[in-house]
């Protein structure tokens, strides 16, 4: 990288392993004080997870670049299916420093995806969560806004096991879920968004976020209150309003390869058109083993809302094996429920016929099971570029197959591009 005029600039690339071990450490990455257990917002992935990012020092700050662009073609089977292409995006800046006593952390993500997304949405079947145009999403997956993250936050220890942590912004994440899904090394090469997301880790965009925290020796506990609305259908702006909601969260992290967390929140009208509060509950397990040229991702996750029309619950089981180096194979097996998908999708697929207002709210359980690869053509400390597609097939109630058919598949193919491999173990 060129030296700018005044500055230090250093390419941490060019770093030795161990020199670099010890640059990377940092009191923000939980008990193990790892840069890779850095996960959105403050959540803690595995302190073996590998970074796909380019970081450099600059001055006195650790300067960090993720991101991830796929481009692609998606098929959604079955008559409630659809064909569009699309792509799935975004863009993180991370910067570090010491500050006083503690370190202070400036993040910044982004998306195009306001641009690139089909209009109605990603087609994903049995997909639901916020609105188009006035209407409910189903059977599509709500784009991400131009700012996803705009936060600051601050750990300042205080002993050699002890540590307290405070993180906010206009945009952010509060303390409730699992590491959302496109920073998870297991779900990182999967274009789909997990069908259980609004009952698991929606809040990861939440318009206004205070949060607190303390780690001790193996554990960290945290607490945010937040507003609790789902953004709207202006993805390019920032909403601004009253924290009405609030979420606590437990981490366990026994050894660096694990992670585990129990959360809980109260969100105050998150849906635009289905006033009513909802409590949610998370628990989920991470695992990352990782080897000289590859590594192993694992996630477990259960989430539940309990809203005015019941408790709604998912289930969750993705893995990622990355193995010579250049090649990927993923699986997700999950299973949710869904509520209003008797009704016309976003699409304009019909829905069932000569139903009654009471029946559209039906419950039902449905599962979905993918499995893909990805194979790198490039793969450089600069960047990766490779190649991947995936199948997905159902498990379909009784009382959904006249709308759904009884055995649709979908599939994707597309392009994925994203910064070199940085591995710190």
């Amino acid at each position: 990288m060129s030296k700018m005029p005044g500055q230090a600039q250093h390419d941490m690339s060019k770093m030795g392993a161990h020199e670099m071990a010890e640059m990377m450490s940092t009191e923000t990455g939980g008990p193990f004080k790892a840069m890779e257990a850095i996960g959105s917002g403050t959540s803690l992935q595995p302190a073996t997870t590998p970074g796909y990012m380019r970081h450099w020092m600059k001055n006195n700050w650790i300067v960090m670049l993720h991101g991830d662009l796929k481009v692609g073609f998606n098929h959604q089977g079955g008559p409630r299916g659809v064909n569009k292409a699309e792509s799935q995006n975004w863009i993180m800046a991370m910067a570090e420093r010491k500050a006083g006593r503690g370190r202070l952390m400036l993040r910044g993500m982004s998306s195009a995806e306001p641009w690139t997304t089909p209009a109605g949405g990603f087609p994903e079947l049995f997909q639901t969560g916020e609105t188009y145009k006035g209407r409910p999403i189903i059977d599509a997956q709500h784009p991400h806004d131009l700012f996803m993250e705009l936060a600051a936050g601050y750990t300042l220890p205080v002993s050699e096991s002890v540590s307290f942590q405070f993180y906010g912004g206009p945009v952010a994440e509060p303390a409730i879920g699992p590491v959302a899904f496109m920073h998870r090394a297991s779900a990182m090469e999967n274009p789909a968004v997990p069908l259980g997301h609004h009952l698991q880790d929606s809040t990861h965009i939440a318009h206004g976020v205070l949060t607190a925290g303390v780690t001790a020796w193996r554990f960290k506990f945290e607490s945010s209150v937040f507003r609790g609305a789902e953004p709207d259908e202006n993805r390019k702006n920032i909403e601004f309003g009253k924290l009405d909601s609030w979420s606590a969260r437990a981490w366990f992290t026994p050894f660096r390869e694990w992670t585990m967390q129990f959360s809980g929140a109260h969100l105050k009208n998150p849906e635009k058109f289905e006033p009513g509060d909802l409590d949610r509950l998370t628990a989920s397990i991470a695992h990352t083993r990782n080897w000289d040229d590859g590594h192993w991702a694992t996630t477990l996750i259960w989430g539940r809302n309990h809203e005015e029309h019941g408790n709604f619950n998912s289930y969750l089981l993705e893995s990622t094996i990355n193995f010579r180096d250049k090649n990927y194979l993923y699986g997700r097996l999950e299973s949710a429920d869904k509520k209003g998908l008797l009704e016309e999708n976003i699409f304009g697929r019909r829905g069932s016929i000569g139903v009654t207002p009471g029946r559209l709210e039906r419950l039902f359980r449905v599962g979905a099971f993918s499995f893909g690869g990805v194979r790198d053509i490039i793969a450089t400390s600069q960047m990766r570029l490779g190649i991947g597609g995936d199948i997905t097939a159902y498990h379909i109630p009784d009382g959904l197959k006249a709308v759904y058919g009884s055995s649709p598949v979908s599939y994707h193919l597309f392009i994925r591009i994203r910064p070199g491999k940085a591995t710190v173990r």
